[in-house]
């Protein structure tokens, strides 16, 4: 699986988040995170949603997507105090190595390619 941003490689190794449970453990209690992975959380519909860093040790970027997963929010949080929110509604959530969004100048707008694992 591959996670691209306007053509440009973001992940080769990526994870799915789901359903509730690996919503909640997200990346908690995991050790730092490779450049090239990404968790991608799936909701089963668009919503307003949260973060939290609770007990992720190192930071992160978070990228909210909407149902045609185009890019609604980015966001670089801290490690163990970071929290983030999305006034839009979030289909997808991407959680990827610190640094990630601004190296692929990943900005508001931009469309995603990835297959859905979760269906």
């Amino acid at each position: 699986m591959i996670l691209k941003s306007n053509g440009k490689e973001v992940a080769t190794d990526v994870d799915f988040a789901c359903n509730i449970l690996k919503h909640i453990k997200g990346l908690m209690f995991s050790k730092r995170i490779p450049d090239n992975y990404a968790l991608v959380f799936v909701m089963k519909k668009t919503q307003r949603v949260s973060l939290h860093m609770l007990f992720v040790n190192y930071p992160i970027d978070a990228i909210f997507l909407d149902d045609k997963k185009r890019v609604i929010k980015t966001s670089s949080m801290k490690a163990w105090i970071g929290t983030c929110s999305c006034e839009g509604k979030v289909k997808y959530i991407i959680e990827t190595s610190h640094g990630k969004s601004e190296k692929l100048k990943i900005k508001t707008g931009d469309k995603f390619e990835f297959e859905n694992q979760c269906q």
